[in-house]
């Protein structure tokens, strides 16, 4: 193959650009004939072939600028302007690698964007890409956008001879995305992330770019934000922090496109946890407390209160990290705030299916990890008596829960409570895939280190190389 071929290789096929070439008719031959007359225009000479059209629809990206002279070539066929994005590849060789991290003003521009992120960013080079670490920088201007206007105006679409979307497309998406809650909570990201990501780019694009009045658009993007939101969490789950960040800041403005404030404050709430368990405490705060403030006039009881644990969270991993006193008696502050308001949460209540998890189980299986990270290890076996969540449901937690408790009798000195815990852990954690998770494991393995010489401690140790692949 040419070097002027392919820059990268994609495991996905590029249905848009195959679509697009059978619409306008053109030949493989003829269009690789124009694309090379395109590209030399561009100072850029070329030779591709029949051969390269169809490396191309099984999802080969060619270097820039031949998409460029693609979307071009076709235009002149099809009579209409054709994008890059709409042949489904990226911008440019430059700007690829930060694909996703846009939060346009105007919605048109915002829903490109995001199109784009869904369709292009299963075809970056995953290992590169997935070796981006977390740069809470890129968190600044959505969520200051956001916080400053987190509602657009209008979400109608009106694109002539484009498919209308109805109620139960909405339906559709709705289904999906708690189907894929259930599986991420109960397997870990692994079993839901390629199902998020292939809803998003099958489903959720082609009805994006499609016709509808303002009710449906906002429902269309309320869903559409959701399911962003879980595929964050899930790339997050797995270890995947520069996808997790685009998939939530797409999330965070296709919320805001829907009008629906609370949602938005459930993305950011969301960015705060991955700020905060990435060690950027500050920014994990400051995003906790700006999803409950902008949203406490609209939000019920019960989703003002899970803002409020994740704000406690992130002041009990600044007192973790950084020894901060002030921090551990903010984190109490905002644990007991989060407490008053579940308690006025009532049946009656218009909660969002999305906050339907959030139960008092739930908060102390938070305040478990609150506690741990502040070495209080009595009110982490307090609350740990009030975490009645099923492990059948909500595996994942459970199987951490246990790792942090088993931490905290470790603090605490209690060497076999500890170890039991852990075992614990390891036969639930055994059970998902999430790297996520792995890190409670090694927390637990660090406060074993006072007793490593012992032989049930090693023989531990071993046991979680072996069925965790943790190195111990």
């Amino acid at each position: 193959m040419k070097r002027t071929e392919v820059s990268r290789a994609s495991e996905h096929p590029n249905v848009e650009l195959e679509k697009l070439i059978v619409v306008s008719g053109i030949s493989h031959k003829a269009l690789a004939a124009r694309v090379n007359q395109h590209c030399a225009a561009m100072g850029k000479p070329a030779s591709y072939t029949h051969t390269s059209i169809a490396n191309w629809i099984s999802g080969m990206i060619p270097r820039w600028p031949a998409p460029q002279a693609i979307a071009a070539a076709l235009s002149e066929r099809l009579g209409h302007p054709v994008s890059v994005t709409e042949i489904g590849m990226p911008q440019s060789a430059t700007t690829s690698p930060d694909i996703g991290l846009d939060f346009p003003r105007d919605l048109p521009a915002a829903i490109d964007t995001a199109t784009a992120w869904w369709v292009l960013g299963d075809r970056m080079n995953r290992r590169e890409f997935n070796q981006l670490t977390f740069a809470a920088a890129t968190f600044t201007t959505p969520v200051t956008r956001w916080l400053i206007q987190p509602s657009d105006p209008s979400a109608a679409a009106d694109r002539s001879q484009v498919r209308r979307v109805g109620a139960a497309d909405i339906a559709e998406l709705h289904e999906a995305a708690e189907h894929a809650r259930r599986i991420d909570s109960k397997y870990g990201g692994l079993s839901s992330g390629s199902t998020l990501t292939a809803c998003l780019r099958e489903r959720a694009v082609p009805l994006l770019k499609g016709t509808y009045s303002d009710a449906i658009g906002r429902r269309l993007f309320a869903v559409t934000a959701q399911l962003g939101r879980l595929a964050g969490y899930s790339a997050w789950d797995l270890g995947h922090q520069a996808r997790a960040q685009r998939h939530y800041i797409q999330a965070l403005r296709l919320a805001r496109a829907a009008g629906d404030v609370p949602l938005g404050g459930y993305a950011l709430a969301s960015m705060s946890l991955q700020a905060g368990l990435n060690g950027f405490c500050e920014d994990a705060v400051d995003m906790a407390q700006g999803a409950f403030e902008r949203t406490r006039h609209n939000a019920t009881p019960r989703t003002l209160a899970f803002f409020k644990l994740v704000e406690a969270r992130a002041h009990a991993r600044a007192a973790r990290l950084h020894g901060r006193a002030h921090a551990g008696r903010a984190a109490g502050q905002a644990l007991a705030q989060a407490e008053t308001l579940l308690g006025q949460a009532r049946p009656s209540d218009d909660d969002p299916d999305w906050i339907d998890f959030f139960t008092y189980p739930r908060l102390a299986a938070d305040a478990t990890e609150i506690h741990r990270d502040l070495r209080m290890p009595h009110m982490v076996m307090r609350f740990e008596a009030l975490a009645t969540m099923p492990a059948d449901t909500y595996t994942r937690s459970c199987g951490m829960r246990n790792a942090i408790v088993g931490s905290a009798h470790l603090h605490a000195h209690h060497l076999d409570e500890g170890l039991q815990y852990g075992h614990r852990a390891v036969d639930i954690l055994s059970q998902v895939a999430s790297i996520r998770s792995l890190t409670y494991v090694k927390d637990l393995l660090e406060a074993l280190q006072p007793w490593k010489a012992e032989t049930r401690v090693q023989e531990f140790h071993h046991r979680v190389r072996r069925e965790l692949r943790v190195p111990a």
